[in-house]
C-alpha cells in the first residue's frame, strides 16, 4: 500500500456560525441543541455567545454531558437535570400575568414540561405547570377545569394513546399544542402511537408537534402569545 500523498490538504474543521439576530427577525432568542454536539464543540459555542454578549438556551444536554464540560463553563451554566436544559447569561424578568399553562397527562411526562417550562422563562414568558391530570382519571382534570379556562394558550404533553390534547380542546376555547411523547408501553413506546393520535384528533384545530419536542412547543407557544399581547 502506498503512502498517503502529503501535499492533499486535510478537510478544514467546519466553522460554527451562530444566529445571534434571530430575536430581531424571528422574536425567538438562538438555541442549541446539544444531544449530538461534542463538549469541545458546545464550550467553543458558549466562548462565542460570551464574547457577543449574547445569553443562549442550550437543549438537550444530559446529566452525563453537561459534567463533560470544564467547571469554568459549570459554574456559568443554570442547569436544570429534569429539563436537560441548561441557561447560559442572566435570567430575565417575568412578564405578568401568566397566560400559558402547561398540562400533562403523567409524571413521566416531566422531562418534557420542564423543557418547555425552560424555554418560556428563557423568553421571559411565565406559565403554570398542571401535572399528571390524563384522562385515565379525568376527575383531575375535571378539577382543573375553573383555572384552565383562564389561559390563553395551553400546551398538552401527553404519551400512551395521548388522549389529553383532543379532551382539553372540546373543553376550553384556548388554542391548543400538542406534545405526543415518547412515554408508553409495547406498541405505544417510541410515541409514534401518540403522534398519530394527535394529528388524527378529531378536535378541530389541535396543532401538534413532533415526538417530545418541549422546545418545538413552548417555541409555537411564544409566537402566539406575542401576537395575543403586542
Amino acid at each position: 500500500m502506498s503512502a498517503p500523498d502529503e501535499s492533499i490538504p486535510s478537510m478544514p474543521t467546519p466553522d460554527i456560525i451562530m444566529d445571534f439576530g434571530r430575536l430581531q427577525r424571528c422574536g425567538i432568542e438562538e438555541a442549541v441543541f446539544c444531544e449530538f454536539k461534542r463538549s469541545e464543540q458546545i464550550e467553543h459555542i458558549l466562548s462565542l455567545a460570551k464574547e457577543k454578549q449574547h445569553r443562549l438556551l442550550l437543549t438537550r444536554l444530559t446529566p452525563e454531558k453537561f459534567v463533560q464540560l470544564s467547571e469554568s463553563w459549570i459554574r456559568q451554566l443554570e442547569y436544570n437535570p429534569t429539563a436537560h436544559c441548561a441557561v447560559f447569561g442572566d435570567n430575565v424578568s417575568l412578564a405578568a400575568p401568566t397566560r400559558i399553562g402547561i398540562i400533562s397527562g403523567g409524571s413521566s411526562d416531566a422531562s418534557v414540561c420542564e423543557e418547555i417550562k425552560t424555554t418560556l422563562n428563557f423568553h421571559g414568558i411565565g406559565c403554570d405547570l398542571h401535572q399528571d391530570i390524563g384522562v385515565a382519571g379525568l376527575w383531575r382534570l375535571q378539577e382543573r377545569l375553573p383555572v384552565l379556562r383562564h389561559y390563553a394558550i395551553i400546551i398538552a404533553v401527553a404519551g400512551m394513546e395521548a388522549a389529553l390534547p383532543t379532551v382539553i380542546s372540546g373543553l376550553v376555547n384556548a388554542p391548543i399544542i400538542a406534545v405526543p411523547t415518547s412515554v408508553g408501553y409495547g406498541i405505544a413506546s417510541g410515541g409514534h402511537v401518540a403522534l398519530n393520535a394527535c394529528l388524527a384528533s378529531c378536535a378541530g384545530g389541535v396543532m401538534t408537534m413532533n415526538i417530545d419536542n418541549g422546545y418545538g412547543a413552548a417555541v409555537a407557544a411564544i409566537r402566539i402569545y406575542k401576537q395575543i399581547v403586542g
